[in-house]
Parts: C-alpha cells; structure tokens; sequence
C-alpha cells in the first residue's frame, strides 16, 4: 500500500503516511467489530519526515503591513488578507468562508469570531486584535465583500498564492510566501513569541492535540537558541565563543 501510494500516487513520505494513519482506523474499527481476524498493520511503523516550517519574522512582516501597493489594488487585497490571517491563525478555507455574523462580543466586551475550524470542525473563538479589526472595516463596502456577504474580498487559492509570490518579491522576502505561512505567522511570530502559553495558542488554532502545536514551540526555541549564538558571538568574539563558560554550573 505505502509503494502504491508513493510510485503509483505519486504521494510524498508524509503524505503517504498520513492515507496510511487513515485506513489504519479502519483496520481497527474493523477488529473491534470482528469483521477481520488480526492487524495486517501490526509490524508497520509510520515514518513521517520532519518539515521545515516556514514563518515570518517580525521584521519581515513589519515590511509588508507597510509596503505601498496601491499602485496595484489585487496585490494590496491579497496583502490585507495574508496579514488578517497573521493575526488571527487562520487557514485560507476558513477565512474564505468568513461573514459578518461571525464576529460578536465575548465575555470580555471585545470583538471576537465565532467560528468552527474547516478542519478539525472544532469550534474556534479568536479576539480581534486591533490590525485584523482594521482590515475586516477596510473592505466592509467592498462591492465583491458585499454581494457575496462575506468578511473579506479572498481569491481563489491557486490565485492568492500566485499573488503572494509577486507580493513576497516586492517586499524584499525570499521565503516562499504561501497563505499557510500566515499561519504558522501566527503561532511562532506573533503568539508563543511573544509569551502567549501554548494551550491558549493550540485553543487559537483549533488543534485537538498539544503535540501539534509543540512543533511551533520548537521552531521558537530554535529562533532563541539561535539569536543568544549570535548574541555570544558579538560579546565573546567569533575565535572562542565559550571560552569561561565550560565550567560553570
């Protein structure tokens, strides 16, 4: 099955594994109810391969939010709506699916939306942060956001990612600029970045286990582990970056 799935299916390592997890319920669901004998599954180990996670830095963001584009109102719409999901973490089907009956005041007395996540179906309740807010009362009288009673003006997502590409190249960003960085924006730059505890950042995103959202906990201690090495290159010197340290406990 895992060949016929890579060579025939041409699915990579991951998502091969992630088809395989799939009919594994099945198998077990099988068993429980006595339809099959035993686990063809059982000696199977799934090997998923670490992906790297690309996100934006502050600085990086910093010089979209503020990059000029009205010279091309299509870059400026897709700009706004890659960084409404900056803020918010979310992915491209649900903001697409958003509408103005999504937003209503929490417990708090803010704005928040109220929502499901397309995914996980997950009910997800996100507070609008002042730049989100923004964005959602800058296209309120949109022709296109008013007749398909949506939130935002959002394209289709083989054009809005096209877009990107263009808008990454005019901000001076070399990353491959996809609207699932936004994202992962969300969880490393703006959220566990800046001291929001991982549960109330896994609750964000819609995330039914904490090890999911772990992975961005990771990816945000490597940014620390790697400005203190640049930090200790500046006070140490690039010749003997530890020297007085080893013995120290």
């Amino acid at each position: 099955f895992e060949l016929f799935l890579k060579h025939t299916k041409d699915n990579s390592q991951n998502g091969a594994m992630k088809h395989i997890q799939r009919m594994r319920r099945i198998i077990n669901f099988s068993i429980a109810n006595e339809w099959i004998d035993k686990d063809p599954f059982a000696k199977f180990k799934s090997k998923f391969n670490r992906v790297h996670r690309d996100f934006l830095t502050s600085q990086e963001l910093q010089r979209l939010e503020e990059h000029d584009f009205s010279h091309d109102p299509k870059l400026e719409v897709v700009r706004d709506v890659f960084v409404f999901a900056c803020y918010t973490g979310f992915a491209y089907a649900e903001v697409k699916k958003l509408r103005p009956s999504d937003i209503g005041k929490g417990f708090d007395g803010s704005y928040w939306i109220l929502t499901n996540r397309e995914k996980t179906k997950t009910s997800s309740n996100v507070p609008l942060l002042s730049k989100p807010m923004a964005i959602i009362e800058k296209y309120a009288d949109h022709p296109i956001v008013v007749a398909r009673g949506t939130l935002l003006y959002v394209h289709s997502n083989q054009k809005l990612n096209a877009y990107l590409k263009e808008v990454a190249k005019q901000c001076e960003i070399s990353k491959p600029l996809t609207f699932h960085i936004a994202r992962h924006t969300f969880a490393t730059t703006i959220t566990l970045s800046n001291g929001v505890p991982i549960e109330t950042v896994s609750a964000i995103l819609g995330h039914t286990n904490l090890r999911t959202t772990q992975i961005y906990a990771k990816i945000v201690q490597q940014k620390v582990s790697d400005d203190m090495n640049a930090l200790r290159q500046k006070i140490d010197g690039p010749d003997n970056p530890t020297e007085g340290h080893s013995n120290m406990a």
